[in-house]
């Protein structure tokens, strides 16, 4: 086969994964980065496959492989990734460029950005909307990369993976993975919640972000190293409660795994209060502590009020808390005084002097032991009064 500049030769890495694309291949198969088109000549040649949409960035790569691959089951597409994919498939087969730059190689085939990983990162972010329910991906990368790191993007993009061989060359290992959705991807796909990315990892929870009804969601699943128990169920129970009350993000639905609620588009109120005026600033804080009120009135304990920095989102000055996992009943609840805490005490205490808005500490204290003895609305909108 003749050959082309910009075309990775095939090597071990590219013969280890053909070995398990020949063993796996099935129905409407993707290569992506095709290079040499080896795995999609591979896979084509299976009773199996229906047919093969083969990839690559590069031009020249799709015009050498037109050139010399004759294969009816073959398209050649030229792709930065998905970026000209429209359907989904059975098998996804890539050989990533995965070496760092840092090694100065200088070569598009073979190098995967500055740290070796971030078109691994890229891939996999992406590829679960163009993979079937029960779809299989077929990776393969080097030590060089960073296990670790690629195994980490695997699972915050709901992943589960087993590794089908390991081969020891030079000074590397070569890993061939088999990636499949897990059961909260297909749960949350089969609630028709698409795009589904990894957005952040909390103490007890892991929060990703979906499309659903041409809306974006949240979605909070258990994170696995929490030893937290029934904090899922807790708090769906609580959000669809305190809704009727317009009291945090609207829940959507829920299952003892994860529960999906409206995605709250803002700022956390520390972020908010820096780049806002006095007035909406105030407007905001009263706010919340109308929430806090209808809280206690209802024996409700949040929890963490007294430092809720990343539980207060500001959306078009309206502020929605979020975060009501350890949420409980209690005949004493303490969202006001705890919020009041948090103004006299906490950061935006100074973020609020910064703002020339004046929060006499000494009363709010006094005011909140008055509240907490009696929590009566008079005794509430005395504290308000001082914001």
């Amino acid at each position: 086969m003749a050959s082309c500049k910009s075309v990775y030769d095939p090597q071990e890495d590219s013969n280890m994964l053909e070995k398990h694309v020949r063993r796996l291949a099935r129905g409407k198969v993707l290569d992506m980065g095709t290079g040499s088109g080896i795995q999609a000549i591979a896979a084509a040649q299976k009773n199996e496959v229906e047919n093969v949409l083969a990839a690559d960035i590069q031009k020249g790569v799709i015009d050498y492989c037109k050139k010399n691959i004759r294969n009816p089951k073959i398209k050649f597409i030229q792709s930065d990734l998905f970026e000209k994919v429209k359907e989904k498939f059975d098998v996804i087969i890539f050989n990533p460029p995965y070496l760092p730059q840092e090694l100065k190689l200088k070569d598009l085939t073979a190098e995967g950005g500055k740290k070796g990983y971030e078109v691994i990162e890229k891939f996999l972010s992406q590829v679960n909307g163009f993979l079937q329910p029960d779809g299989v991906v077929l990776l393969v990368f080097s030590s060089l990369t960073k296990k670790e790191k690629v195994e980490e993007f695997i699972k915050n993009n709901l992943l589960d993976f087993e590794e089908l061989e390991k081969r020891h060359i030079f000074f590397e290992d070569i890993h061939a993975y088999l990636l499949k959705k897990n059961d909260l991807l297909k749960q949350l796909e089969a609630k028709r919640i698409s795009n589904v990315k990894y957005f952040a990892k909390g103490h007890r929870g892991l929060l990703f972000t979906g499309s659903y009804k041409h809306k974006k969601a949240a979605i909070k699943a258990k994170n696995p190293k929490s030893a937290a128990f029934g904090r899922i169920e807790n708090e769906a129970k609580w959000l669809r409660r305190l809704n009727s009350h317009n009291i945090g993000p609207k829940l959507l639905f829920f299952d003892k795994n994860f529960l999906a609620y409206e995605f709250i588009e803002g700022e956390f109120i520390a972020d908010y209060a820096r780049k806002s005026g006095k007035n909406s600033i105030k407007k905001v804080i009263k706010n919340v502590f109308h929430q806090l009120f209808i809280l206690d009135s209802l024996n409700i304990d949040k929890e963490e009020m007294h430092h809720p920095l990343k539980h207060i989102i500001v959306a078009k000055s309206r502020p929605c808390m979020i975060d009501f996992e350890r949420c409980h009943y209690s005949p004493h609840p303490k969202n006001v005084t705890q919020f009041c805490q948090f103004l006299t005490s906490g950061k935006l205490s100074f973020i609020l002097k910064s703002k020339k808005i004046s929060v006499d500490r000494n009363k709010m204290i006094k005011l909140a032991k008055i509240y907490k003895n009696s929590p009566s609305k008079s005794n509430f909108k005395k504290i308000t009064a001082l914001i």
